[in-house]
């Protein structure tokens, strides 16, 4: 099987596997509620929270949209720098908001002062943000919107870090971020299918006074349930295995050894195209630490490299997503890679490139 350094879903290893095939249990009794707690003290950590973690049978998407529904009470500011970010201001008018967003070019990074500029306008209760844009390795100056955003009274932050989460520290709680959300088949390393999420004491507070926040994803609930270190619906109980796994695996480690590897990681990916001539499509000081998205150069074969790079050595990197797409191309660094399984795509990339 071809082994994946795409931007998501990214290689699940045989370990993980394995976690995931463990005899089914129920869902409603003991076995599964201790599984729910295990799961606690990790998520906790790599999101840097002390508020409880939701899980949720869905992709990020579905809390996403779940965030607006049952948050946005008068008018929500979506912070546009890429596909998924863009994305985020379309589902807000198909939900029927009143939406406005910020929009810079893909490639660029969100400014924190037209942040502070477009809130002094009026009128938003609530901003949406992509930490990192994994269309385009860009990964957004979080504390400094974060702090921008706290400084308006009644403005709620919710912040996707689906491409960011446990590669790099979040810090929930220091920031004050409001809703914290993740699908786990990125930097978590597990087949897609579930989404994590931890919800503020504020934002909780606004959602009680929400009408219409539907059933599947309503925060009340998911706060009642988790009381009880359960779930409103049925949850996805293999993929909670794996996730079990994956966290015993990162409290193993240590988390800051686990972000100076993906740094490292990250570095050997940004050094080899240095040394091709290819150039970084994020701007220096916002560049992702768990992707790179590179420019594709006039002339360069970015279809035959890529299917060479597969056929030749079994290995699968991404073109451009969207708008970008032929223009771009990633190569992600998240997960379990190592040193070591980074070199072998190195060297096959050189190869491939002869």
């Amino acid at each position: 099987m071809p082994k994946l350094f795409i931007p998501g879903p990214i290689d699940v290893s045989q370990e993980t596997y394995a976690a995931m095939s463990q005899p089914m249990i129920g869902h409603r009794g003991s076995e599964f509620e201790a599984l729910y707690a295990s799961l606690q003290p990790g998520l906790q950590e790599i999101i840097g929270t002390t508020r409880p973690v939701f899980l949720s049978t869905s992709s990020a998407w579905g809390v996403m949209e779940a965030s607006l529904r049952n948050l946005v009470r008068k008018k929500v500011l979506t912070l546009c720098c890429g596909a998924f970010s863009d994305k985020w201001f379309d589902v807000a008018k198909k939900c029927g908001f009143e939406a406005d967003k910020i929009q810079v070019e893909w490639g660029e990074a969100i400014d924190p002062e037209a942040v502070r500029a477009k809130l002094a306008e009026g009128g938003f209760d609530t901003v949406t943000l992509i930490h990192n844009e994994t269309s385009t390795g860009v990964m957004n100056d979080l504390p400094a919107i974060a702090k921008v955003v706290k400084s308006f009274e009644d403005v709620l932050l919710i912040v996707d870090t689906v491409s960011s989460l446990s590669g790099t520290p979040i810090n929930a709680d220091e920031l004050g971020l409001d809703v914290t959300l993740a699908g786990v088949q990125k930097a978590l390393a597990l087949p897609p299918g579930l989404a994590v999420f931890a919800v503020s004491e504020a934002a909780m507070a606004r959602a009680k006074a929400q009408p219409n926040r539907g059933y599947y994803f309503d925060f009340l609930e998911f706060a009642k349930n988790a009381e009880a270190n359960n779930t409103p619906s049925t949850p996805a109980i293999s993929l909670l295995f794996g996730l079990q796994q994956i966290l015993a695996n990162i409290k193993s480690e240590g988390f800051a050894n686990r972000v100076a590897r993906h740094k490292a990681n990250n570095k050997m990916i940004a050094e080899w195209g240095g040394k091709h001539g290819f150039k970084n499509f994020a701007p220096e000081g916002n560049r992702s630490l768990t992707l790179t998205c590179f420019h594709t150069p006039e002339g360069f074969d970015q279809s035959g490299f890529i299917k060479n790079l597969k056929s030749k050595h079994g290995f699968v990197i991404n073109g451009g997503y969207g708008k970008i797409k032929g223009l771009t191309f990633r190569i992600s660094n998240m997960g379990n890679e190592t040193r070591e399984t980074m070199q072998e795509l190195i060297d096959a990339m050189d190869d491939v490139l002869g």
